[in-house]
């Protein structure tokens, strides 16, 4: 199922692209109702749209019809956010959002695997950890910005949804406080542009919690764009990583998001677990 409905989304979001008319920032789709190429259960479509409408990133929306499906397109700008998240020393990436269909998939395929708990790190808007507390995992957001978890504890209160945003530098939090039994993370930031140095905090970090490594999946954002990548294109440029802290890829999923938008290929995100 998942297979299709990614496939089905990068599809959908080809040709939207390619046709988009509009002059807005930042840009993305979510299917208005449930359909064969996206059926997706209502009530979970309904917490995708809530999100989006009730998130002040978000001035427009219009329905338009994108190979033969009715879609809602949502209009947006984030210029003040990301302005706002460049000016912390340790923040590994500006505020630069996957699509929200994005989230859901992959907090639905890490639920599918069988995670409970779904960590966000540097979960800027927080729709990671929103998708994963609308589809029953108990999520936790953890943002450096205080405005940018302050934007995430009015979507939180406005739809109903308690996704726990924190504001706390990674590097310094102290997971074991959140009591995890079987989580995945998601890092927040490309390889190249520091998130190796957060990924290998967290890493050290779920080593120092008791039992927990065995237990842990670890997702990460990565690239496929040469500019970006001054070295191994392999597993989005996190192999070096991968490799050294022993984890196994268990799947890649490419999909759209906010920076893609103006590219022939998605973001991968590489799902990975301890050996």
């Amino acid at each position: 199922m998942f297979d299709d409905l990614v496939k089905n989304l990068v599809s959908t979001k080809q040709i939207f692209a390619k046709n988009y008319s509009g002059n807005a920032h930042i840009q993305e789709v979510i299917p208005t109702s449930t359909s064969d190429k996206f059926p997706i259960d209502t009530i979970d479509l309904v917490s995708l749209h809530d999100f989006a409408l009730k998130n002040p990133i978000y001035f427009n929306h219009f329905e338009e019809e994108i190979d033969g499906i009715l879609c809602t397109v949502y209009e947006g700008d984030i210029n003040e956010y990301w302005l706002n998240s460049i000016k912390h020393g340790s923040s590994c990436q500006p505020f630069y959002p996957t699509w929200i269909m994005s989230a859901f998939l992959m907090a639905s395929i890490a639920k599918k695997i069988g995670y409970l708990e779904l960590v966000d790190i540097g979960s800027g808007d927080g729709r990671i950890a929103f998708c994963g507390s609308a589809i029953g995992m108990n999520s936790h957001s953890i943002e450096i910005d205080d405005v940018l978890v302050d934007l995430q504890k009015i979507i939180s209160s406005s739809t109903d949804q308690n996704f726990n945003p924190i504001c706390h530098d990674a590097l310094e939090f102290d997971y074991s406080t959140l009591n995890l039994k079987k989580p995945v993370f998601f890092i927040g930031g490309l390889a190249q542009m520091g998130g190796d140095v957060l990924a290998t905090s967290i890493i050290d970090r779920i080593n120092s919690i008791e039992n927990l490594r065995n237990d842990t999946a670890i997702v990460f954002a990565g690239t496929n764009t040469k500019r970006q990548l001054s070295g191994n294109l392999e597993n989005g440029g996190w192999s070096t990583l991968i490799e050294k802290h022993n984890l196994k890829v268990i799947d890649t999923v490419s999909l759209p998001t906010i920076w893609t938008f103006d590219q022939n290929v998605e973001t991968p995100y590489i799902f990975t677990e301890f050996k």
